[in-house]
């Protein structure tokens, strides 16, 4: 995918997370791209991602659920403001609560699709269901509370 992702509006001073920040050197860099009413990313864990051999650790798999669902709920705000991703102020959201169920094991050598949808976006809050699958079957399903990120996170810019 060519397009910009989510991630790539973030403001560069909040663009560090382990998971989704795109200036995080060391960081998953996780892409979502908002499709129609949902969130879409792909993800192909590493040799080093493993649990046991032939499986995808379960840390990883909350670490993509996460970090896209707080994706999911900034592409959907801007959607119910009518705004293009981008404009000020920023839409970006931290985790409040994070509930997985894995479905069955995730195995490795496969490309990971994460699908995520808005299921109530009110006021500063979102709730997020994110979903992983692995060659076209659900492994793992996630629910999400995301809040928008309080003003005293926010890095003062220099």
């Amino acid at each position: 995918m060519d397009e910009m992702a989510i991630q790539d509006f973030y403001p560069d001073e909040l663009n560090y997370c382990y998971g989704c920040g795109q200036l995080n050197a060391d960081g998953l860099k996780l892409r979502s791209f908002w499709i129609g009413e949902e969130a879409v990313a792909q993800f192909t864990p590493r040799s080093y991602h493993t649990a046991i051999p032939g499986y995808v650790y379960g840390g990883l798999i909350a670490s993509l659920i996460d970090c896209h669902s707080t994706a999911t709920a900034a592409a959907a705000s801007y959607q119910a403001e009518g705004r293009e991703m981008g404009t000020e102020p920023p839409f970006r959201f931290v985790t409040a609560s994070l509930h997985v169920d894995y479905l069955r094991p995730v195995p490795m050598g496969v490309v990971l699709e994460i699908r995520g949808r808005v299921k109530e976006l009110k006021g500063r809050k979102a709730v997020v269901q994110s979903e992983v699958f692995a060659n076209d079957e659900v492994c793992a399903r996630g629910e999400v509370v995301v809040v928008q990120l309080p003003e005293h996170m926010v890095p003062k810019k220099s």
